[in-house]
């Protein structure tokens, strides 16, 4: 934990796109720092930049795919910073690493304890719910917005209990067309599955709202038994307890 006193804020910058072991160069040091015990850090990423190759970098519309400049910060103690960055620099490799000698004013706080906690037991709890999946495809569209970030924003305005969404690979529905994605042809419509859990009363409340969205789709309504661990609160101590 960061006290008050000198330190050090180190700023790394690298593309985009460099690579370390396979991974996103800037993903793979933010692992490394957090493992490696460091407060925090940050990762930033730029719109446009430069570098030592004098190649200019940028979102403008006509060069998406250009090397952008991506920044990861970190304030430590000099003793950690001495620490880490051998390795730092061993891997940020053609990239850039700025050291800084800084004060800190004000460290950040640790959520206070009251006390020692009796430790939380997992509870289970059963249930009978239904389970709703909804299939639309990738590009529908509901009021000029994805159809299925619609659905969940009214499902969850409906106060639906959750709602996962899963991105297929291939499928094909009643129009018998293909829907994939391949090299090729990234922007096709791919099949979009969102899977509901909740009690039938629920969830059949919410059927007109979904007859009005999905013009096209499918919706299944299936028997679920609910399985749930959850921490078990501690029972409430007495006023003897208490005051000890």
């Amino acid at each position: 934990m960061l006290r008050a006193g000198p330190a050090r804020k180190v700023t790394i910058s690298v593309g985009e796109d460099q690579q370390y072991h396979g991974h996103a160069l800037y993903a793979a040091i933010l692992d490394f720092l957090f493992y490696r015990g460091v407060a925090g850090a940050t990762v930033v990423r730029g719109i446009a930049g430069f570098g030592a190759d004098h190649k200019m970098h940028t979102t403008r519309i006509l060069r998406l795919t250009e090397n952008l400049p991506v920044k990861i910060e970190f304030i430590e103690s000099p003793e950690k910073c001495d620490e880490v960055l051998p390795k730092l620099h061993e891997m940020v490799g053609s990239g850039l690493i700025e050291v800084q000698e800084t004060l800190i004013v004000k460290p950040e706080e640790t959520p206070s304890k009251s006390g020692p906690q009796a430790p939380l037991l997992p509870a289970r709890r059963e249930g009978k719910a239904k389970l709703m999946r909804i299939y639309i495809g990738e590009n529908d569209k509901w009021h000029d917005k994805p159809l299925y970030q619609a659905l969940v924003e009214s499902l969850r305005a409906n106060d639906i209990a959750g709602v996962t969404v899963y991105q297929g690979i291939l499928g094909y529905g009643a129009n018998r067309r293909i829907h994939q994605q391949t090299a090729l042809n990234l922007s096709h419509d791919r099949p979009i599955m969102l899977s509901i859990i909740e009690i039938e009363e629920k969830l059949r409340a919410f059927f007109p709202v979904l007859d009005d969205m999905v013009k096209q789709g499918l919706v299944v309504l299936s028997d679920v038994d609910i399985i749930k661990y959850s921490p078990e609160i501690p029972p409430a101590r007495t006023g003897k307890e208490a005051a000890k």
